[in-house]
Protein backbone atom coordinates (compact mmCIF):
# COMPACT_ATOMS: atom_id res chain seq x y z
CA UNK A 1 0.00 0.00 0.00
CA UNK A 2 1.32 3.41 -0.94
CA UNK A 3 1.70 6.56 1.08
CA UNK A 4 -0.16 9.57 -0.22
CA UNK A 5 1.41 12.22 -2.40
CA UNK A 6 1.92 15.33 -0.30
CA UNK A 7 -0.38 18.21 -1.31
CA UNK A 8 0.45 21.76 -0.32
CA UNK A 9 -1.20 22.22 3.06
CA UNK A 10 -0.66 23.64 6.52
CA UNK A 11 -0.83 20.15 8.02
CA UNK A 12 2.62 18.83 8.84
CA UNK A 13 4.13 15.97 6.90
CA UNK A 14 4.15 13.89 10.08
CA UNK A 15 0.38 14.14 10.37
CA UNK A 16 -0.12 13.32 6.71
CA UNK A 17 1.67 9.99 7.02
CA UNK A 18 -1.04 7.36 7.31
CA UNK A 19 -0.64 3.85 8.63
CA UNK A 20 1.34 1.88 6.03
CA UNK A 21 -1.16 -0.99 6.23
CA UNK A 22 -3.80 1.27 4.68
CA UNK A 23 -4.26 3.02 1.34
CA UNK A 24 -4.57 6.74 0.67
CA UNK A 25 -3.47 8.47 -2.51
CA UNK A 26 -3.83 12.24 -2.70
CA UNK A 27 -2.83 13.96 -5.97
CA UNK A 28 -0.43 16.88 -5.79
CA UNK A 29 -2.73 19.20 -7.72
CA UNK A 30 -6.35 19.57 -8.82
CA UNK A 31 -8.81 21.97 -10.42
CA UNK A 32 -12.07 22.96 -8.65
CA UNK A 33 -15.37 21.71 -10.06
CA UNK A 34 -17.97 24.07 -11.48
CA UNK A 35 -20.62 23.88 -8.74
CA UNK A 36 -23.37 25.00 -11.11
CA UNK A 37 -22.48 22.16 -13.47
CA UNK A 38 -22.51 19.67 -10.61
CA UNK A 39 -26.02 20.77 -9.61
CA UNK A 40 -27.24 20.72 -13.21
CA UNK A 41 -25.90 17.21 -13.74
CA UNK A 42 -27.35 16.08 -10.43
CA UNK A 43 -30.82 17.32 -11.40
CA UNK A 44 -30.58 15.48 -14.72
CA UNK A 45 -29.49 12.28 -12.97
CA UNK A 46 -32.46 12.39 -10.57
CA UNK A 47 -34.77 12.75 -13.57
CA UNK A 48 -33.09 9.75 -15.14
CA UNK A 49 -33.48 7.80 -11.90
CA UNK A 50 -37.23 8.46 -11.75
CA UNK A 51 -37.66 7.56 -15.42
CA UNK A 52 -35.95 4.16 -15.12
CA UNK A 53 -37.05 2.87 -11.70
CA UNK A 54 -40.85 2.91 -11.90
CA UNK A 55 -41.15 -0.52 -10.32
CA UNK A 56 -39.21 0.59 -7.28
CA UNK A 57 -41.46 3.66 -7.00
CA UNK A 58 -44.56 1.48 -7.02
CA UNK A 59 -43.06 -0.92 -4.49
CA UNK A 60 -42.12 1.97 -2.22
CA UNK A 61 -45.71 3.23 -2.13
CA UNK A 62 -46.84 -0.23 -1.07
CA UNK A 63 -44.10 -0.55 1.57
CA UNK A 64 -45.03 2.79 3.14
CA UNK A 65 -48.30 1.20 4.23
CA UNK A 66 -46.58 -1.20 6.63
CA UNK A 67 -42.97 -0.10 7.19
CA UNK A 68 -41.84 3.28 8.58
CA UNK A 69 -40.09 5.06 5.68
CA UNK A 70 -41.03 1.98 3.62
CA UNK A 71 -37.87 0.10 4.60
CA UNK A 72 -36.85 -2.56 7.16
CA UNK A 73 -33.85 -0.48 8.36
CA UNK A 74 -33.73 3.31 8.23
CA UNK A 75 -30.34 3.52 6.48
CA UNK A 76 -31.94 1.81 3.45
CA UNK A 77 -34.13 4.83 2.75
CA UNK A 78 -33.30 7.64 0.40
CA UNK A 79 -35.46 10.27 -1.29
CA UNK A 80 -37.52 9.95 -3.38
CA UNK A 81 -37.40 6.15 -2.86
CA UNK A 82 -34.81 3.38 -2.74
CA UNK A 83 -34.29 0.67 -5.31
CA UNK A 84 -36.10 -2.57 -4.41
CA UNK A 85 -34.18 -5.81 -5.03
CA UNK A 86 -35.72 -9.17 -5.88
CA UNK A 87 -32.68 -11.46 -6.16
CA UNK A 88 -28.91 -11.63 -5.97
CA UNK A 89 -26.15 -13.99 -7.06
CA UNK A 90 -22.40 -13.61 -6.94
CA UNK A 91 -21.62 -9.91 -7.32
CA UNK A 92 -24.88 -8.94 -8.99
CA UNK A 93 -28.39 -7.86 -7.99
CA UNK A 94 -31.68 -7.76 -9.89
CA UNK A 95 -34.24 -5.08 -9.03
CA UNK A 96 -38.02 -5.03 -9.41
CA UNK A 97 -37.64 -3.33 -12.79
CA UNK A 98 -35.53 -6.24 -14.05
CA UNK A 99 -32.30 -4.24 -14.12
CA UNK A 100 -29.05 -5.95 -13.21
CA UNK A 101 -26.82 -3.96 -10.86
CA UNK A 102 -23.26 -4.60 -9.82
CA UNK A 103 -23.40 -4.82 -6.03
CA UNK A 104 -20.53 -2.84 -4.54
CA UNK A 105 -22.27 -2.41 -1.21
CA UNK A 106 -22.36 -6.14 -0.39
CA UNK A 107 -24.06 -5.49 2.93
CA UNK A 108 -21.09 -3.43 4.19
CA UNK A 109 -19.13 -6.68 4.21
CA UNK A 110 -21.84 -9.18 5.15
CA UNK A 111 -21.64 -10.60 1.61
CA UNK A 112 -17.84 -10.80 1.50
CA UNK A 113 -17.99 -14.31 0.03
CA UNK A 114 -20.60 -13.27 -2.55
CA UNK A 115 -24.34 -13.76 -2.81
CA UNK A 116 -25.44 -17.41 -2.70
CA UNK A 117 -21.89 -18.66 -2.41
CA UNK A 118 -22.20 -22.39 -3.20
CA UNK A 119 -20.21 -23.44 -0.12
CA UNK A 120 -22.47 -21.39 2.17
CA UNK A 121 -25.62 -22.71 0.50
CA UNK A 122 -24.38 -26.29 0.84
CA UNK A 123 -23.38 -25.90 4.49
CA UNK A 124 -26.66 -24.24 5.53
CA UNK A 125 -28.75 -26.72 3.53
CA UNK A 126 -27.01 -29.59 5.29
CA UNK A 127 -27.55 -27.93 8.68
CA UNK A 128 -31.26 -27.61 7.91
CA UNK A 129 -31.45 -31.40 7.91
CA UNK A 130 -30.44 -31.54 11.58
CA UNK A 131 -32.53 -28.68 12.98
CA UNK A 132 -32.77 -24.89 12.93
CA UNK A 133 -32.46 -24.18 16.66
CA UNK A 134 -31.38 -26.30 19.63
CA UNK A 135 -31.05 -23.71 22.45
CA UNK A 136 -28.50 -26.05 24.02
CA UNK A 137 -24.73 -26.47 23.54
CA UNK A 138 -23.76 -27.98 20.20
CA UNK A 139 -20.50 -29.20 18.64
CA UNK A 140 -21.16 -26.85 15.72
CA UNK A 141 -20.94 -23.79 17.98
CA UNK A 142 -17.83 -25.12 19.68
CA UNK A 143 -16.12 -25.70 16.34
CA UNK A 144 -16.97 -22.21 15.12
CA UNK A 145 -15.67 -20.70 18.38
CA UNK A 146 -12.41 -22.63 18.08
CA UNK A 147 -11.97 -21.38 14.53
CA UNK A 148 -12.57 -17.78 15.65
CA UNK A 149 -10.04 -18.22 18.44
CA UNK A 150 -7.38 -19.26 15.98
CA UNK A 151 -8.20 -16.77 13.23
CA UNK A 152 -8.63 -13.63 15.34
CA UNK A 153 -6.33 -14.47 18.26
CA UNK A 154 -9.08 -14.47 20.90
CA UNK A 155 -8.77 -16.20 24.26
CA UNK A 156 -12.55 -16.53 24.60
CA UNK A 157 -15.47 -15.67 22.32
CA UNK A 158 -19.26 -15.46 22.57
CA UNK A 159 -21.71 -15.37 19.65
CA UNK A 160 -24.54 -12.86 19.18
CA UNK A 161 -26.88 -12.04 16.31
CA UNK A 162 -25.94 -8.47 15.35
CA UNK A 163 -23.20 -5.91 15.58
CA UNK A 164 -25.34 -3.84 17.95
CA UNK A 165 -25.55 -6.78 20.36
CA UNK A 166 -21.82 -7.39 20.20
CA UNK A 167 -20.82 -3.80 20.85
CA UNK A 168 -23.36 -3.54 23.67
CA UNK A 169 -22.05 -6.66 25.37
CA UNK A 170 -18.44 -5.58 24.88
CA UNK A 171 -19.17 -2.31 26.68
CA UNK A 172 -21.04 -4.11 29.45
CA UNK A 173 -18.17 -6.58 29.81
CA UNK A 174 -15.67 -3.72 30.06
CA UNK A 175 -17.80 -2.04 32.72
CA UNK A 176 -18.14 -5.23 34.73
CA UNK A 177 -14.40 -5.93 34.53
CA UNK A 178 -13.21 -2.42 35.45
CA UNK A 179 -16.12 -1.56 37.76
CA UNK A 180 -16.35 1.79 35.94
CA UNK A 181 -19.19 3.01 33.76
CA UNK A 182 -17.81 5.76 31.49
CA UNK A 183 -16.63 5.22 27.93
CA UNK A 184 -14.73 7.18 25.31
CA UNK A 185 -15.85 7.05 21.69
CA UNK A 186 -14.76 8.68 18.45
CA UNK A 187 -16.72 11.61 17.03
CA UNK A 188 -18.59 10.45 13.93
CA UNK A 189 -18.11 6.78 14.74
CA UNK A 190 -21.01 4.35 14.39
CA UNK A 191 -21.36 1.25 16.56
CA UNK A 192 -24.99 0.20 16.21
CA UNK A 193 -28.03 1.05 18.30
CA UNK A 194 -26.83 0.63 21.91
CA UNK A 195 -27.60 3.85 23.78
CA UNK A 196 -24.09 4.71 24.97
CA UNK A 197 -22.69 4.29 21.47
CA UNK A 198 -25.28 6.38 19.62
CA UNK A 199 -23.69 9.56 20.97
CA UNK A 200 -22.14 11.88 18.35
CA UNK A 201 -22.83 9.67 15.34
CA UNK A 202 -22.65 12.17 12.46
CA UNK A 203 -23.66 15.06 14.76
CA UNK A 204 -24.69 18.48 13.50
CA UNK A 205 -21.59 20.67 13.76
CA UNK A 206 -23.69 23.45 15.30
CA UNK A 207 -24.27 21.20 18.32
CA UNK A 208 -20.91 19.46 18.41
CA UNK A 209 -18.69 22.07 20.02
CA UNK A 210 -15.14 23.11 19.08
CA UNK A 211 -13.29 20.97 16.55
CA UNK A 212 -10.48 19.97 18.91
CA UNK A 213 -12.76 19.58 21.95
CA UNK A 214 -16.01 18.07 20.66
CA UNK A 215 -19.09 17.94 22.85
CA UNK A 216 -21.09 14.76 23.30
CA UNK A 217 -24.24 15.09 21.18
CA UNK A 218 -26.90 12.80 22.66
CA UNK A 219 -30.14 12.02 20.78
CA UNK A 220 -33.26 12.85 22.81
CA UNK A 221 -34.44 9.23 22.95
CA UNK A 222 -31.12 7.99 24.35
CA UNK A 223 -29.99 7.44 27.96
CA UNK A 224 -26.27 7.38 27.28
CA UNK A 225 -24.57 7.51 30.67
CA UNK A 226 -21.09 9.02 30.81
CA UNK A 227 -19.65 9.26 27.29
CA UNK A 228 -16.60 11.34 26.35
CA UNK A 229 -16.15 12.14 22.66
CA UNK A 230 -12.75 12.66 21.05
CA UNK A 231 -11.61 13.30 17.47
CA UNK A 232 -10.07 10.43 15.55
CA UNK A 233 -6.31 10.72 15.02
CA UNK A 234 -5.95 13.04 18.02
CA UNK A 235 -3.84 11.49 20.77
CA UNK A 236 -3.50 14.76 22.67
CA UNK A 237 -7.24 15.10 23.22
CA UNK A 238 -7.58 11.44 24.21
CA UNK A 239 -4.72 11.84 26.66
CA UNK A 240 -6.33 14.90 28.25
CA UNK A 241 -9.63 13.05 28.70
CA UNK A 242 -7.93 10.01 30.23
CA UNK A 243 -5.75 12.18 32.49
CA UNK A 244 -8.84 13.88 33.87
CA UNK A 245 -11.36 11.03 33.96
CA UNK A 246 -9.63 7.63 33.84
CA UNK A 247 -10.96 6.66 37.27
CA UNK A 248 -14.48 6.61 35.78
CA UNK A 249 -13.72 5.30 32.26
CA UNK A 250 -14.10 1.60 31.51
CA UNK A 251 -13.05 1.58 27.86
CA UNK A 252 -12.15 3.41 24.70
CA UNK A 253 -14.48 2.04 22.00
CA UNK A 254 -13.50 2.68 18.41
CA UNK A 255 -13.29 1.36 14.89
CA UNK A 256 -9.57 0.98 14.16
CA UNK A 257 -10.37 2.34 10.69
CA UNK A 258 -13.48 4.52 10.48
CA UNK A 259 -15.91 3.11 7.92
CA UNK A 260 -19.06 5.06 8.73
CA UNK A 261 -17.82 8.26 7.06
CA UNK A 262 -16.48 6.71 3.88
CA UNK A 263 -13.05 5.32 4.92
CA UNK A 264 -10.84 7.30 7.28
CA UNK A 265 -7.50 5.66 8.02
CA UNK A 266 -5.29 6.09 11.09
CA UNK A 267 -2.19 8.23 11.13
CA UNK A 268 1.00 6.24 11.35
CA UNK A 269 1.49 5.39 15.03
CA UNK A 270 -1.95 6.60 16.14
CA UNK A 271 -3.42 3.24 17.14
CA UNK A 272 -0.24 2.24 18.97
CA UNK A 273 -0.54 5.56 20.81
CA UNK A 274 -4.14 4.79 21.77
CA UNK A 275 -3.06 1.38 23.05
CA UNK A 276 -0.31 2.96 25.13
CA UNK A 277 -2.63 5.56 26.67
CA UNK A 278 -5.18 2.90 27.59
CA UNK A 279 -2.48 0.79 29.23
CA UNK A 280 -1.12 3.76 31.16
CA UNK A 281 -4.54 4.62 32.58
CA UNK A 282 -5.87 1.10 33.16
CA UNK A 283 -8.60 1.58 30.54
CA UNK A 284 -9.68 -1.22 28.21
CA UNK A 285 -9.40 -0.83 24.45
CA UNK A 286 -12.33 -2.17 22.43
CA UNK A 287 -12.00 -2.45 18.65
CA UNK A 288 -15.30 -2.50 16.78
CA UNK A 289 -14.51 -4.71 13.80
CA UNK A 290 -18.10 -5.18 12.72
CA UNK A 291 -17.31 -3.50 9.39
CA UNK A 292 -13.66 -4.46 9.12
CA UNK A 293 -13.17 -8.06 10.29
CA UNK A 294 -12.32 -10.25 7.31
CA UNK A 295 -12.69 -7.34 4.87
CA UNK A 296 -9.45 -6.03 6.40
CA UNK A 297 -7.57 -9.28 5.87
CA UNK A 298 -7.51 -12.90 7.00
CA UNK A 299 -7.06 -12.08 10.70
CA UNK A 300 -8.94 -8.79 10.96
CA UNK A 301 -7.89 -5.16 11.24
CA UNK A 302 -6.12 -5.43 14.60
CA UNK A 303 -3.71 -8.05 13.27
CA UNK A 304 -3.13 -6.12 10.07
CA UNK A 305 -2.53 -2.86 11.89
CA UNK A 306 -0.39 -4.48 14.58
CA UNK A 307 -2.36 -3.28 17.62
CA UNK A 308 -4.12 -5.77 19.90
CA UNK A 309 -7.28 -4.63 21.70
CA UNK A 310 -8.58 -6.09 24.95
CA UNK A 311 -11.96 -6.86 23.37
CA UNK A 312 -13.06 -7.05 19.76
CA UNK A 313 -16.51 -7.13 18.18
CA UNK A 314 -17.18 -8.92 14.91
CA UNK A 315 -20.15 -9.30 12.55
CA UNK A 316 -21.06 -8.99 8.85
CA UNK A 317 -18.10 -10.63 7.05
CA UNK A 318 -18.02 -13.67 9.38
CA UNK A 319 -21.54 -14.92 8.62
CA UNK A 320 -21.77 -15.41 4.87
CA UNK A 321 -24.98 -13.37 4.74
CA UNK A 322 -26.61 -14.89 7.81
CA UNK A 323 -27.20 -12.89 11.03
CA UNK A 324 -24.04 -13.68 12.99
CA UNK A 325 -21.89 -11.56 15.28
CA UNK A 326 -19.46 -12.14 18.11
CA UNK A 327 -17.42 -10.49 20.84
CA UNK A 328 -14.34 -11.78 22.58
CA UNK A 329 -10.83 -11.09 23.72
CA UNK A 330 -8.58 -11.46 26.75
CA UNK A 331 -9.16 -14.38 29.10
CA UNK A 332 -9.26 -12.24 32.25
CA UNK A 333 -11.67 -9.71 30.74
CA UNK A 334 -14.01 -12.41 29.39
CA UNK A 335 -13.95 -13.96 32.87
CA UNK A 336 -16.61 -11.35 33.66
CA UNK A 337 -18.95 -13.39 31.44
CA UNK A 338 -17.84 -16.68 32.97
CA UNK A 339 -18.40 -15.65 36.59
CA UNK A 340 -21.66 -13.83 35.94
CA UNK A 341 -20.56 -10.26 36.51
CA UNK A 342 -21.83 -9.65 32.97
CA UNK A 343 -24.55 -12.20 32.18
CA UNK A 344 -24.83 -12.81 28.44
CA UNK A 345 -27.94 -14.45 27.00
CA UNK A 346 -29.56 -15.01 23.63
CA UNK A 347 -31.99 -17.64 22.38
CA UNK A 348 -30.56 -17.64 18.89
CA UNK A 349 -26.88 -17.37 19.86
CA UNK A 350 -24.84 -20.07 18.12
CA UNK A 351 -27.79 -21.57 16.28
CA UNK A 352 -26.81 -24.38 13.90
CA UNK A 353 -27.62 -22.54 10.66
CA UNK A 354 -25.32 -19.59 11.31
CA UNK A 355 -22.64 -21.83 12.82
CA UNK A 356 -22.60 -23.85 9.62
CA UNK A 357 -22.23 -20.63 7.65
CA UNK A 358 -19.45 -19.42 9.97
CA UNK A 359 -17.43 -22.59 9.49
CA UNK A 360 -17.90 -22.38 5.72
CA UNK A 361 -16.77 -18.73 5.69
CA UNK A 362 -13.70 -19.68 7.69
CA UNK A 363 -12.85 -22.34 5.11
CA UNK A 364 -13.51 -20.07 2.13
CA UNK A 365 -11.66 -17.00 3.35
CA UNK A 366 -8.12 -18.25 2.97
CA UNK A 367 -5.18 -15.88 2.86
CA UNK A 368 -4.92 -16.54 -0.87
CA UNK A 369 -8.60 -15.82 -1.57
CA UNK A 370 -8.61 -12.57 0.39
CA UNK A 371 -5.31 -11.47 -1.14
CA UNK A 372 -6.75 -12.04 -4.61
CA UNK A 373 -9.81 -9.90 -3.83
CA UNK A 374 -7.60 -7.18 -2.37
CA UNK A 375 -5.47 -7.22 -5.51
CA UNK A 376 -8.60 -6.61 -7.59
CA UNK A 377 -9.49 -3.72 -5.29
CA UNK A 378 -6.03 -2.23 -5.51
CA UNK A 379 -6.17 -2.43 -9.30
CA UNK A 380 -9.39 -0.41 -9.28
CA UNK A 381 -7.92 2.14 -6.86
CA UNK A 382 -4.85 2.64 -9.04
CA UNK A 383 -6.95 3.01 -12.19
CA UNK A 384 -9.18 5.61 -10.53
CA UNK A 385 -6.07 7.42 -9.26
CA UNK A 386 -4.97 7.74 -12.88
CA UNK A 387 -8.34 9.23 -13.85
CA UNK A 388 -8.27 11.65 -10.93
CA UNK A 389 -4.89 12.89 -12.11
CA UNK A 390 -5.90 12.96 -15.78
CA UNK A 391 -9.01 15.06 -15.16
CA UNK A 392 -7.58 17.07 -12.26
CA UNK A 393 -10.45 15.91 -10.04
CA UNK A 394 -10.57 17.52 -6.56
CA UNK A 395 -10.70 14.06 -4.99
CA UNK A 396 -8.54 11.22 -3.78
CA UNK A 397 -8.79 7.49 -3.11
CA UNK A 398 -8.78 5.71 0.23
CA UNK A 399 -8.77 1.98 0.89
CA UNK A 400 -8.41 -0.74 3.46
CA UNK A 401 -8.32 -4.41 2.59
CA UNK A 402 -11.05 -5.15 0.05
CA UNK A 403 -12.79 -1.79 0.55
CA UNK A 404 -12.20 1.43 -1.33
CA UNK A 405 -13.62 4.91 -1.74
CA UNK A 406 -13.34 8.13 -3.66
CA UNK A 407 -13.28 11.03 -1.20
CA UNK A 408 -14.19 14.41 -2.67
CA UNK A 409 -11.52 16.43 -0.94
CA UNK A 410 -8.13 17.73 -2.05
CA UNK A 411 -6.57 17.03 1.36
CA UNK A 412 -6.58 13.93 3.55
CA UNK A 413 -9.67 13.31 5.68
CA UNK A 414 -8.38 12.43 9.13
CA UNK A 415 -11.48 12.87 11.31
CA UNK A 416 -15.18 13.72 11.33
CA UNK A 417 -14.72 17.46 10.92
CA UNK A 418 -12.56 16.90 7.82
CA UNK A 419 -15.30 14.64 6.48
CA UNK A 420 -17.87 17.40 6.97
CA UNK A 421 -15.73 19.66 4.77
CA UNK A 422 -15.82 17.29 1.79
CA UNK A 423 -17.85 18.11 -1.32
CA UNK A 424 -21.18 16.38 -0.69
CA UNK A 425 -22.67 17.65 -3.94
CA UNK A 426 -19.98 15.88 -5.95
CA UNK A 427 -20.33 12.82 -3.72
CA UNK A 428 -24.08 12.59 -4.33
CA UNK A 429 -23.58 13.01 -8.06
CA UNK A 430 -20.91 10.30 -8.14
CA UNK A 431 -23.14 7.87 -6.23
CA UNK A 432 -26.27 8.55 -8.32
CA UNK A 433 -24.31 8.47 -11.58
CA UNK A 434 -23.32 4.91 -10.69
CA UNK A 435 -26.82 3.86 -9.60
CA UNK A 436 -28.25 5.04 -12.92
CA UNK A 437 -25.65 2.98 -14.79
CA UNK A 438 -26.08 -0.25 -12.88
CA UNK A 439 -23.54 0.19 -10.07
CA UNK A 440 -24.88 0.17 -6.52
CA UNK A 441 -22.82 1.52 -3.62
CA UNK A 442 -24.30 2.28 -0.18
CA UNK A 443 -26.73 5.21 0.01
CA UNK A 444 -25.49 8.37 1.63
CA UNK A 445 -22.81 10.95 0.93
CA UNK A 446 -19.84 8.80 1.90
CA UNK A 447 -19.40 6.55 -1.11
CA UNK A 448 -17.60 3.30 -0.36
CA UNK A 449 -17.27 0.03 -2.25
CA UNK A 450 -16.41 -3.54 -1.36
CA UNK A 451 -14.74 -6.15 -3.55
CA UNK A 452 -16.08 -9.57 -2.57
CA UNK A 453 -14.63 -12.95 -3.46
CA UNK A 454 -17.19 -13.01 -6.29
CA UNK A 455 -16.04 -9.78 -7.98
CA UNK A 456 -13.79 -10.03 -11.00
CA UNK A 457 -11.37 -7.53 -12.53
CA UNK A 458 -13.92 -7.10 -15.32
CA UNK A 459 -16.60 -6.18 -12.76
CA UNK A 460 -14.37 -3.53 -11.22
CA UNK A 461 -13.46 -2.25 -14.66
CA UNK A 462 -17.09 -1.15 -14.97
CA UNK A 463 -16.64 1.00 -11.85
CA UNK A 464 -13.47 2.52 -13.30
CA UNK A 465 -15.13 3.17 -16.65
CA UNK A 466 -18.12 4.73 -14.88
CA UNK A 467 -15.86 7.09 -12.91
CA UNK A 468 -13.98 8.04 -16.06
CA UNK A 469 -17.21 8.94 -17.84
CA UNK A 470 -18.30 11.03 -14.87
CA UNK A 471 -14.98 12.87 -14.78
CA UNK A 472 -15.16 13.54 -18.51
CA UNK A 473 -18.72 14.87 -18.16
CA UNK A 474 -17.73 17.13 -15.30
CA UNK A 475 -14.97 18.67 -17.41
CA UNK A 476 -17.01 18.95 -20.62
Amino acid sequence: MTLDARPTTAISDALLAHDPATWRSVPSSSTPLDSARVQSMLAAEWERFSATTGGSAVHHQRALGSLPLGVPSSFQHWDPYPIAITSAKGAWLTDVDGRRLLDLSMGFGAMLVGHLNPAIVEAVTKALETGTLFVTPSPSATEAAERFQRRFGLDKVRFTNSGTESTMYAVRTARAFTHRRGIVKIEGGYHGGYDALTVSVKPDIVDAGPEGFPSAVVPFDVEAGTVHVVPYNDLDRLESILDAHSDEIAAVVMEPVLENISIVVPDEGYLAGVRGLCDRHGVLLVFDEVKTGLTAGPHGASARLGVTPDLVTLAKSIGGGLPLAAFGGREDVMQAVTDGRMPHFGTYNGNPLVMAAAVAVDEICTEEALAAAESVNEGALRAIDDLIRQYEMPAHTVGFGVKGAVTWSTTPVRNYRDYKRTDFGAAELSWLWGVNRGILTPPGLDEQWLVSLAHTPADMATLVEDFGELAQALRA
